[in-house]
C-alpha cells in the first residue's frame, strides 16, 4: 500500500510540475499578447535577431515546447517566413537551458516551500483582479509556485520510494564504459521527452538522479540523456504542424533535423567535450556544485550546435523543403492559416484570423477582378467559364464566412482582455461585409449574364465606358481596403476610402439620371436601360461593403454622417 501511495505521490509531484510550467507560461504569454506583433518584427530584422529572440521568448516562458509551437503556427499563419523561423528555433534551444540553470542553483538546496507558499499570497488577489494583465501576472507567480513546489515533492517522493537504489540496481547491468550505453541514455532521454512532452521536466528529472550520486549514473550519462531530451522535444512542435500547411510543417522539420544533427555532431566528441565542460566548472566556476556541470554541457550543447548551423540557415530551409515539396494548387480551396485549431493564447488565435481575413479580402479582390472581363467580352465559352468560376468564388466566400466566424466564436469562449473582445467584434463584422462583397460580386456577373440571355441589344458604347469606369472605381476602393486591413489605425487611409465611396455614389446618381434621360430619348430601349442601371447600382452596393469593411477594421459605425452601414449608401 505504502509503495502504491509513493508512486502516485511521485507522479502526483511530476504533475504539479508540469501544471506550474503550463501555468507559468500561459501567463506570461496572456500578458505579452498585445505586444507579440512587435516581438515578432524584431524577429524579421536577420539570423542573429531571430536567434536572440527565440532565447529571449524561451528563458520567459520557460518551455521550448512552447515557443516552437507558436513558431510553427507564425509560419503557418504566414507571420514569419520558414528562414526565419529557423533561427527563432535555434535560440529556443538555447533558452530552455535556463530552466536547467535556475534548478541547478536553488532547485534542490533552498528550502522551496518558504517562499513558494508565500508567493500564493501575493498571486491570489491578482488572480481574482478583473484586469486581464493583473490576472495574467497572479497565474504566472502560481506557475512558479506550483512548479518549484512539485521539484521539492518530487525530490522528497523520490526520496520516500529509494528510486536511486532502484536505478543503481538497473544500471548494474549496463556496461558502464560502452559507447552504446551513451546512445542508450541518448534514446531513453529522448522517449521520456516525448512521453512528458516537456523538455524542462526531464531536465529536472536528470538533474535530480545526478545530483543522488547513484552508482553507474555519473556526468556522462547524464549528458546523454540532456542530448536525448533535445531529440524528444521536436516531437511538440511536428505534432503541432500535422494539421498545418506546408510551410508550417518544414519549419518543425528544420527543428527536428537541428536537434538530430546537434546529437550525432557532439557524439563524435563526446567524451573529449564532457572533458571539456568538466574542466571549465571545476577550474573557472569554482566547482562546487556538480549539477553545474551538467547544466552546462546543456548549454554548451546548444550553443555550439546554434554557431555550427546558423551560417547554413538557406542550406537548411532547401533541405527540408526538398524534403516537403509544395504540392501543387496546395490548399487552394480551404482556410490557409486557421486550420490548425486554436493557439495557446487568444491574442495569437486572433493574429491567424486577422491573416486569413487578409487572405478572405484577397480572394474578393480577385473575384472582383473577372467582371471587367466578363463585361467585354463577345466569346460565349470565356464568358460561361469566367460565370462559372465567379460562380464557385460566391460558395467559397460563403464557406470562408462560416468557418472564420466559427473559429472566432471558439476564441470568444476563452479569457480575453478588453481589447481582444473588442478587436473580436470588428472582425465578425468584416467578414460578414467581405461575404457581402462576395455576393454583390456575383450579382454583377448574373446581370450580365441575364443581359446575353434576354436582352438582343449589346450595351452601347457609352454605357459600356461608363461600367468600366464605375469598374475601376470599385477596384480602387478594393486596393484601398486591402492596405486598411493592414493597417486599420491609419487616419488618412480611412479618408481615402470614404472619399472614393463618395466618388462611387455621385457617379452612380449621375448616370442613372443620365440613363433615365437616354431612355425618354429613345437612345436605347427600358430593357436595355434596366440592366443597365442593375449594374450601376450593385456597383455602389459593393462599395458600400468595401466601405463597411473598412470601417469595422477602424471600429466606426457610420461615424462620417453619410457614409454607408449595411450596405446602404
Amino acid at each position: 500500500m505504502e509503495l502504491i501511495i509513493n508512486i502516485f505521490s511521485l507522479v502526483g509531484s511530476l504533475a504539479l510540475f508540469l501544471f506550474g510550467m503550463k501555468t507559468m507560461s500561459e501567463g506570461l504569454e496572456k500578458f505579452a499578447g498585445d505586444r507579440l506583433r512587435s516581438i515578432l518584427a524584431a524577429m524579421t530584422k536577420n539570423r542573429v535577431m531571430g536567434v536572440l529572440t527565440g532565447i529571449l521568448i524561451t528563458a520567459l516562458i520557460q518551455s521550448s515546447s512552447a515557443t516552437t509551437v507558436m513558431v510553427v503556427s507564425f509560419v503557418n499563419a504566414g507571420l514569419m517566413t520558414l528562414a526565419q523561423s529557423i533561427g527563432v528555433i535555434m535560440g529556443a534551444n538555447i533558452g530552455t537551458t535556463v530552466t536547467a540553470w535556475i534548478i541547478s542553483a536553488v532547485g534542490f538546496k533552498v528550502n522551496i516551500a518558504a517562499f513558494a507558499i508565500p508567493l500564493l499570497a501575493i498571486g491570489m488577489p491578482l488572480i481574482f483582479s478583473g484586469k486581464g494583465n493583473r490576472k495574467s501576472i497572479g497565474e504566472f507567480i502560481f506557475g512558479f509556485s506550483f512548479l518549484f513546489m512539485g521539484l521539492s515533492f518530487l525530490q522528497e517522493a523520490a526520496t520516500a520510494m529509494n528510486i536511486g537504489d532502484m536505478v543503481a540496481g538497473m544500471l548494474a547491468h549496463v556496461p558502464q564504459d560502452s559507447f552504446f550505453t551513451i546512445i542508450l541514455f541518448i534514446i531513453v532521454g529522448a522517449l521520456v521527452t516525448m512521453i512528458v512532452q516537456a523538455s524542462a521536466a526531464t531536465m529536472a528529472i536528470t538533474l535530480m538522479l545526478f545530483g543522488m550520486n547513484i552508482p553507474g549514473f555519473g556526468f556522462e550519462q547524464a549528458a546523454a540523456l540532456a542530448m536525448g531530451q533535445n531529440i524528444g522535444t521536436t516531437i511538440t512542435a511536428f505534432m503541432a504542424s500535422l494539421t498545418a500547411n506546408t510551410q508550417a510543417r518544414r519549419a518543425a522539420l528544420a527543428h527536428m533535423f537541428f536537434n538530430v544533427f546537434g546529437v550525432v555532431a557532439f557524439l563524435i566528441v563526446f567524451y573529449p567535450a564532457c572533458d571539456a565542460v568538466s574542466w571549465v566548472v571545476e577550474n573557472l566556476m569554482g566547482g562546487g556544485n556538480d549539477l553545474f556541470k551538467l547544466s552546462a554541457f546543456h548549454t554548451a550543447f546548444n550553443i555550439i550546435n546554434t554557431l555550427l548551423l546558423i551560417g547554413f540557415v538557406k542550406q537548411i530551409e532547401m533541405f527540408v523543403c526538398r524534403v516537403l515539396p509544395m504540392k501543387a494548387q496546395d490548399e487552394d480551396y480551404r482556410l490557409r492559416f486557421i486550420s490548425g485549431g486554436l493557439l495557446s493564447t487568444a491574442e495569437l488565435s486572433i493574429m491567424e484570423a486577422q491573416k486569413e481575413i487578409r487572405s478572405f479580402a484577397e480572394r474578393c479582390q480577385r473575384m472582383a477582378g473577372f467582371v471587367p472581363t466578363l463585361l467585354e467580352t463577345k466569346d460565349e465559352m470565356e464568358f460561361n467559364k469566367l460565370f462559372a468560376r465567379i460562380e464557385k468564388y460566391e460558395n467559397i466566400t460563403d464557406s470562408m464566412e462560416m468557418e472564420i466566424a466559427s473559429y472566432l466564436n471558439k476564441v470568444s469562449e476563452g479569457r480575453l482582455s478588453d481589447a481582444s473582445k473588442t478587436q473580436i467584434q470588428k472582425m465578425l463584422r468584416q467578414i460578414s461585409e467581405l461575404e457581402s462583397i462576395g455576393d454583390s460580386v456575383y450579382n454583377l456577373g448574373r446581370t450580365l449574364n441575364r443581359h446575353r440571355m434576354h436582352c438582343q441589344e449589346d450595351f452601347t458604347a457609352e454605357q459600356m465606358q461608363h461600367m468600366m469606369t464605375m469598374l475601376q472605381l470599385v477596384g480602387a476602393a478594393l486596393s484601398e481596403m486591402l492596405k486598411r486591413i493592414d493597417q486599420p489605425t491609419t487616419k488618412n487611409g480611412v479618408k481615402t476610402s470614404l472619399n472614393i465611396e463618395h466618388e462611387i455614389n455621385n457617379y452612380r446618381t449621375q448616370l442613372k439620371n443620365q440613363n433615365l434621360h437616354d431612355v425618354n430619348a429613345g437612345l436605347y430601349d427600358y430593357q436595355l436601360g434596366v440592366f443597365y442601371v442593375d449594374f450601376i447600382s450593385e456597383c455602389e452596393k459593393l462599395g458600400d461593403y468595401v466601405m463597411n469593411v473598412v470601417q469595422a477594421g477602424k471600429g466606426l459605425n457610420n461615424d462620417f454622417g453619410d457614409g454607408p452601414i449595411n450596405g446602404q449608401g
